[in-house]
Order: structure tokens, then C-alpha cells, then sequence
């Protein structure tokens, strides 16, 4: 392995995508091919019960980390936290945000921005396949974020994040809810730890910004939607909790 240090990394936290990864790291590595910068890719496999992370492993220049299965949170952190490049970006493993959407979030942190979040609302943004029902539901779980953590931040769901490394790494070591001594958990996980980390990033002063992007709805989703929303719901509140008992100082 190179000394250099990478000046992009690029981190993908997969459960049980044996299906959509292939095609996933496809797009991924042909984009950085054709870039003039050195990059990773980082695999985080939570846990899969299938294929994911062999299949993962016969992909050149594709580090895969393997961990126990305590859901999307701890394995996001996992692989920020191995990350060597410049810059982080984080994205999902069905690459519902096309790769290529990451120069414009590069563009921001050039201008000085500190934490770019691709965003599925405003001027710019699309979101293709989306039912309707989802979308009223991202709504309501956004007026909820805005009113008890998160007031500003119109889209803090979507997968898609860029950072410079030491902003990662300082973010990622302060979570509590998915950190360390995450329990391991049964079926898909899918969690708001996205609330915890802009929450601390404003509350550190990092600068933070939003960028419409393009969007397309997986149909294989693993969304739970009676099981998710309690679940993010509680994350939600224990930010808040969390930051009353001053376990963010």
C-alpha cells in the first residue's frame, strides 16, 4: 500500500447488499478512474449475512472493514474514523446520489464550509420514484428534528456528506449514540445518528452546508417504516437528552 495520502476518501457502510453493491463499486471506481487525484474506497460491512463484504473484497483498490452488526451509525463512524484522504464522503450503498454529485459538494468545502450535506429539498434538488407517502413522513420526522436539535437543517437524511478528514475525525470521536459501545442489533438498523453528527457540528462551530442534489428512491429499500421511525425518533431525543446532561462538553 501507498504512503501517499489519498485526497479523497470514499466511505460506504453496507448491510446485506450483495445485490446493489456490485453495480455500486462499479460506478464508483469507473468516476474515480477517470479523476487526476489519488482516492479509496472503504466498504464497512455491518454485519452481512450474505455476500457483501466477499464480494466487496474481489474489488481492486476496495478496503473492506468487517464488523459486528450494530447498524448504519457504527459502521459510518468505523470507516470515517479508518479514513486517510483529504476528504471524506459519505454515501450509500444503492448510490441513490450519483458520485459525481460530490464536485459540488467539493466546491464548498474549497469555498471554506466545514460539513457539506447533499440535501433532497430545494431549488435544484430532485427526487425521482419517491412515494408519496415517504415523503410526507420525511417531512413530519424533519419538523421534528428542526424543532428538538436541528433548526436550519432541511434534509439531514440524505447518505450523502463530505468533510475534510480532521473534521471527521474530531466529529466521529465525539458520538455517543453509535459509538464504541454500540449494542449489536437484529435486522436492518437503519438510524439517525446523521442528527447527533450536525448536531455536534454546530454545536463545535463547524460550518455547515447544504447542496441539492439529485436523488432516486431505492425500491429494495430496508426501511422499516413503523420500526425506523420509533427508532430515529429515539435518536432524536437522545441528542437532546444527551447534550441536557452535558455529555457533549
Amino acid at each position: 500500500m501507498s504512503n501517499e495520502t489519498p485526497f479523497l476518501s470514499i466511505v460506504i457502510p453496507a448491510y446485506n447488499e450483495a445485490k446493489r453493491l456490485p453495480a455500486t463499486l462499479a460506478s464508483v471506481m469507473g468516476y474515480l478512474a477517470e479523476q487526476n487525484y489519488r482516492s479509496e474506497v472503504i466498504v464497512v460491512d455491518d454485519g452481512s449475512s450474505d455476500a457483501t463484504a466477499s464480494l466487496a473484497e474481489q474489488v481492486a483498490g476496495v478496503r473492506v472493514l468487517r464488523r459486528d452488526h450494530r447498524g448504519k451509525g457504527f459502521a459510518v463512524r468505523a470507516g470515517a474514523l479508518a479514513a486517510r484522504g483529504m476528504y471524506v464522503l459519505l454515501c450509500d450503498a444503492d448510490l441513490a446520489v450519483p458520485i459525481s454529485e460530490w464536485e459540488k459538494l467539493y466546491a464548498q468545502l474549497r469555498m471554506g464550509q466545514d460539513v457539506v450535506i447533499g440535501s433532497r429539498e430545494g431549488l435544484g434538488a430532485s427526487r425521482e420514484g419517491e412515494p408519496w407517502y415517504r415523503h410526507i413522513m420525511g417531512r413530519i420526522f424533519n419538523w421534528i428534528i428542526q424543532s428538538v436539535a436541528l433548526k436550519g437543517i432541511n434534509d439531514t437524511q440524505c447518505g450523502f456528506k463530505a468533510m475534510s478528514r480532521p473534521v471527521a475525525q474530531d466529529l466521529f470521536r465525539r458520538v455517543r449514540i453509535y459509538g464504541d459501545d454500540a449494542p449489536i442489533v437484529q435486522g436492518a438498523a437503519v438510524t439517525a445518528y446523521d442528527v447527533e453528527l450536525l448536531f455536534l457540528a454546530r454545536r463545535y462551530g463547524y460550518r455547515i452546508c447544504e447542496i441539492p442534489v439529485q436523488w432516486q428512491y431505492g425500491t429494495e429499500t430496508k426501511v422499516n417504516v413503523l420500526r425506523d421511525s420509533l427508532r430515529n425518533l429515539r435518536d432524536v431525543l437522545t441528542v437532546r437528552i444527551n447534550d441536557v446532561r452535558g455529555r457533549y462538553h
